[in-house]
């Protein structure tokens, strides 16, 4: 499977959303800073995933929530989820 996520920052509120094989050892990496675009805002809690079979589904995917108005029509979505 692979998944695209969304994690908040515990520090400044951000979001970032991503992709990947395996969530958790990823949201783990992104807590143990080891992400380089991520470690400064560490620790990050998981606000949103989806499930994929596909590997280009999950990157295509990735790639339009990263669109602004996607991204915002995702954070509507999840608000509750993101307090």
């Amino acid at each position: 499977m692979f998944y695209v996520y969304a994690i908040k920052s515990l520090v400044n509120g951000d979001l970032y959303i991503g992709y990947c094989e395996d969530l958790k050892i990823r949201f783990n990496r992104h807590n143990d800073k080891k992400i380089k675009s991520t470690k400064a805002y560490a620790p990050w809690k998981l606000a949103y995933y989806e499930a994929y079979k596909n590997k280009k589904d999950a990157s295509k995917r990735e790639k339009q929530l990263k669109k602004h108005r996607a991204k915002s029509d995702l954070i509507n979505q999840i608000k509750n989820s993101l307090e």
